[in-house]
């Protein structure tokens, strides 16, 4: 990666025009050839940028440019349009170059096959007498994360997720439709589980006949501090 830290004018030409007035500004080229341009605020979002597939090409200033102080000419060309991103350096005060090398990636706790994992140990969470039949239960559309029983033998399907949104209701129903055609397992009920739920998302269940389950990560994990809590 290189990083340079110059002032400059940045325009951005081809679906849009964009401009960026003369300023200090962070340039971030990337070993992929993107090119971000990003100023002391505005979070980890670039002021402007030209993604992958594209190509660097810089040039020494016309005369014109030279005499309104412009040093160096960046030029980036995305391979399969027409845009173009130009930057004007009229100043460069850090230049500098790192070998990143590969990124393992980000790795998240509290992922979905992660709460998968603990509710399947604590399949109690559930409710009392549930037992686990088996994680990832294949149908013809995907896997249901757990199918379990209750206490009164009966299946239920849990769908999980970090998130509970509209789209993971309706994921859970296909499923429980498919599962419900299987004379072995019907009838089967759903549970949707989540660490937050939205409103829609539980207004929906509802409606589907679906029960909603908030899961307490931290709690699943064993680290619930409910001693040192008052209540």
């Amino acid at each position: 990666m290189r990083l340079v830290i110059a002032r400059c004018s940045v325009d951005y030409a081809g679906r849009l025009n964009a401009h960026l007035p003369l300023a200090t500004r962070l340039l971030m080229v990337k070993a992929d050839g993107s090119l971000l341009v990003h100023s002391d605020g505005g979070s980890y979002k670039p002021l402007n940028w030209m993604s992958p597939p594209c190509r660097l090409a810089t040039a020494d200033p016309t005369q014109d440019q030279a005499r309104d102080g412009i040093t160096q000419v960046w030029t980036v060309r995305h391979d399969k349009s027409d845009d173009r991103l130009t930057v004007h350096l009229h100043e460069v005060l850090h230049d500098s170059s790192h070998e990143l090398g590969v990124d393992p990636g980000l790795v998240k706790d509290g992922v979905e096959a992660h709460l998968q994992e603990l509710l399947a140990e604590h399949v109690h969470t559930l409710g009392t007498g549930y037992t686990l039949v088996r994680r990832e239960y294949p149908t013809a559309i995907g896997p249901v994360d757990l199918l379990t029983r209750d206490a009164a033998g009966a299946h239920v399907a849990v769908e999980i997720k970090r998130r509970g949104e509209i789209d993971g209701v309706e994921q859970l129903t296909r499923y429980l439709e498919l599962l419900n055609r299987d004379p072995l397992l019907a009838p089967v009920s759903g549970v949707f589980a989540a660490q937050e739920i939205r409103p829609q998302a539980r207004v929906l269940a509802a409606d589907r006949g679906i029960r909603c389950l908030t899961l307490d990560y931290d709690a699943l994990r064993g680290h619930d501090s409910s001693e040192h809590r008052l209540f």
